[in-house]
């Protein structure tokens, strides 16, 4: 034991007597990199130990740090020596050859060099440049360019920096020229090659629009997801499907092929709640969850189920409900029992609400669109409308929500509603062109929340060689706390009707309107005004003749009265170009006899977006007016309709549709109609790079009958054509190209129209 002892020691001081360790650090080659860069990388420092696995061990960390291009340490006893060449720095770093946006966009380079760390400034790494590469390839690929290259040019300069440069050779992109689907016995095979937004060419015309034999691989793989939802979702849960994707020898034809293996279609059978014991009955529990035995097994519908019913508790106060779906195999082949199991929690109560960022407008303002009050039971649904509600004030670009409990312990909920203001307030000066005014220069004042008040001020001014026109507006609706409002104002309007191609008059008109509104809902209303007007009409020696208005332009009456009562309803989502939602309006006046005049108006008008799919929208609108005199008055010449033009049926002069004159002017009529159908779609689809601009193909049909005893289909007006919608800064452009395809001998034809304030 005492030999081993001493062998040990012995041993020890030997190693002592004879290792090495570093007396100092030399670091041979440093040019940008800091030599404390350079010493924070080594495992190792002065006066440590060091040995032949040391030196082997320092030069492999300094080269994963991937700063070097080469890296040598060696150590003679006292001096370990470093000796490195340093990465170039990139001194620029170029994509030259490739077309923008059509696979690659500067947006996707400068993200992509950024991934990679090889942006300008940064050290050059060769290993990091050629993943690049490959990423790229692997891009350009999933975009069915299978013959793109991409080569790399480097220089490197006496001050080590390095100039990169990749030219890209793209070539053409690889066409699906075959997609078949087999084995679908359920569904139609049109049906389902219609879940993918690539597949063999439409027509020409559309295939240059859509691109739809482009081939995609996210589009290819959403497209199967869909698929296999389709499936999930009727049933059949074992669906699988075989994916086959050939390219051609020459890479220019792409054939797809889908194998499909439905399976068997599964249904549901007996369906239990657990966990519960309340006031909602199982009856009412099947009927939210709106599945029920004997339904087909869709995963989407069930889950959609599950959700509503665990609304359902929320609305009653359980805000931390849980509704859990167990899966249950039956001894019925191709049936499963569902059991669903509801954690009810407990009971939650509203503690306080409180609103941040209305540094305008006044608490109350926000309060009062609320349906959720402090110390009422929790209800998603309330709060889920009130936000709404918030939203569509417009005085506010982002209105959110958030809650907390009280305390980890309490039956109790703190609302914070926080809302950032936006600009409700403007002054516009503008161009427009429509079938009352002609061309126009139009000015205005409006503020939607005037001193934060939720209130609405409109001050209007038109001034065209037709139409003179002042006007003031103030509503406020919230005039009642049941949300009914109340609006009034006063205008004074001169119109020079020769100037709008109708006849040879001129009309000044002063009054006041005052309305009341009532609301139907979130999206519509119902609205009764009163209006009081002072006229003044002068007609022209040869229009007030026995030929033309005598009666009326010689007649003393100049006291207009009318009420009127009016449903309107929008769910457009934009203003100036929506995509989505339709707005109408049912209108009806009736010039009381009070005033001179006894006459009746009625309008009923719709327009319709539906978008066809991310590209294509039908934009529909349909019009009808219709307006007569009662007792013993006729309707006043100047209430008559007119049509033809931008606002009309396009292709035909502005106001030149329905009876003349014999001086060929329009009398217009006692009732006018339009409808018209549009295809619509973004100015980037035809390559018009301007989120801005919308293009579309329209069919237009419409008449002006002099009376409504007298409709005739003579008088009826058709157009198609084209046209392009532009916001601008000063308000919206619109250009029409229109050919008239159903016209008579004598029409006042406009093939081109240009039109300041329209849009589609």
């Amino acid at each position: 034991m005492n030999f081993i002892k001493f062998f040990f020691s012995f041993f020890l001081f030997l190693n002592a007597a004879f290792a090495n360790f570093v007396k100092s650090i030399d670091i041979i080659g440093l040019d940008s990199i800091s030599r404390g860069t350079v010493l924070n990388y080594m495992p190792i420092e002065i006066n440590d130990q060091i040995n032949s696995d040391s030196v082997e061990l320092i030069a492999k960390k300094l080269k994963e740090t991937n700063l070097f291009k080469s890296v040598k340490v060696d150590f003679d006893g006292k001096t370990l020596y470093v000796r490195i060449q340093e990465n170039p720095i990139i001194k620029y770093f170029d994509f030259v050859n490739y077309k923008n946006d059509l696979v690659l966009s500067d947006s996707l380079i400068d993200e992509i060099k950024k991934n990679y760390n090889l942006s300008v400034g940064k050290l050059f790494d060769e290993k990091k440049l050629k993943l690049l590469v490959e990423n790229l390839i692997s891009i350009y690929q999933n975009n069915a360019f299978y013959q793109t290259k991409i080569d790399i040019n480097t220089e490197l300069d006496d001050s080590n920096r390095v100039g990169i440069e990749l030219f890209f050779t793209e070539n053409s992109p690889s066409l699906i020229s075959s997609f078949e689907i087999h084995g679908s016995n359920f569904f139609e095979t049109d049906d389902l090659l219609d879940l993918f937004s690539i597949g063999e060419p439409d027509l020409f015309f559309i295939n240059y629009f859509t691109e739809r034999d482009r081939f995609d691989n996210n589009a290819f793989e959403s497209g199967i997801e869909s698929l296999r939802n389709k499936y999930i979702n009727s049933g059949f849960l074992d669906v699988k499907i075989n994916k086959n994707v050939k390219l051609s020898a020459n890479k220019k034809n792409i054939l797809i092929k889908l194998d499909i293996d439905e399976g068997n279609q599964y249904k549901i059978g007996k369906i239990s709640f657990k966990g519960i014991e309340s006031e909602i009955t199982d009856i009412k529990l099947i009927e939210t969850l709106k599945v029920k035995e004997g339904d087909v097994f869709s995963r989407k519908e069930i889950l959609k189920g599950i959700e509503k019913i665990r609304e359902l508790f929320s609305d009653k106060g359980y805000a931390y409900s849980s509704a859990e779906t167990k899966v249950i195999n039956t001894e019925h082949p191709n049936v499963y029992d569902l059991e669903i199991n509801i954690d009810k929690k407990s009971m939650i109560y509203v503690n306080r609400i409180e609103i941040s960022g209305n540094n305008r407008t006044q608490d109350e303002v926000i309060r009062r669109e609320l349906d959720i009050i402090e110390g009422q039971l929790y209800s998603k649904s309330e709060i889920d409308e009130s936000l709404k509600k918030v939203r569509r004030l417009g005085y506010f670009s982002d209105v959110s929500l958030s809650t907390t409990p009280e305390n980890n312990d309490s039956d109790r909920m703190d609302i914070f509603i926080s809302v950032e203001e936006t600009k409700t307030g403007e002054i516009s000066i503008g161009l427009s062109q429509s079938s009352s005014t002609g061309a126009a220069f139009t000015g205005g004042i409006e503020q939607s929340n005037i001193f934060g008040t939720g209130n609405t001020f409109n001050g209007r001014f038109v001034n065209s060689s037709a139409v003179t026109e002042i006007s003031f507006f103030f509503s406020d609706p919230y005039y009642t706390k049941e949300g009914n409002s109340l609006s009034y104002g006063i205008f004074n309007k001169s119109t020079n009707a020769a100037e709008l191609e109708i006849s040879d008059y001129n009309l000044d008109e002063n009054g006041f309107t005052i309305g009341y509104g009532i609301p139907v809902n979130s999206d519509s209303n119902i609205q009764s005004s009163l209006r009081f007007a002072s006229l003044d009409l002068k007609c022209s020696s040869v229009f007030s003749s026995s030929l033309y208005e005598q009666e009326q332009c010689n007649s003393n009456d100049d006291l207009d009265t009318t009420v009127k009562l009016s449903y309107q309803q929008n769910s457009l989502n934009d203003f100036y170009s929506p995509t989505n939602g339709s707005k109408t309006l049912i209108s009806s006046s009736l010039a009381i006899p009070i005033g001179d005049f006894k006459y009746y108006q009625f309008e009923a008008s719709n327009i319709n977006y539906l978008p066809l799919n991310e590209t294509f929208t039908l934009l529909t609108k349909n019009r009808i007016q219709v307006a007569q005199g009662y007792g013993d008055k006729t309707l006043p010449f100047f209430k008559r309709y007119f049509g033809g033009g931008s606002s009309s049926v396009r292709g035909f002069d502005f106001n030149s549709l329905g009876s003349k004159y014999d001086n060929g002017k329009a009398k217009g009529g006692e009732i006018a109609y339009l409808s018209s159908v549009n295809i619509i779609t973004p100015g980037k689809t035809v390559g018009i790079d301007n989120e801005n601009i919308r293009v579309g193909a329209f069919f237009d049909i419409g008449s002006i009958e002099e009376k409504v005893s007298k409709l005739s289909l003579s008088d009826i007006r058709a157009s198609t054509g084209l046209g392009v919608s532009w916001l601008t800064p000063i308000g919206p452009i619109g250009f029409h190209a229109a050919t008239p395809i159903l016209k008579q001998t004598g029409d006042s034809l406009k093939s081109i129209s240009f039109d300041l304030g329209m849009s589609f």
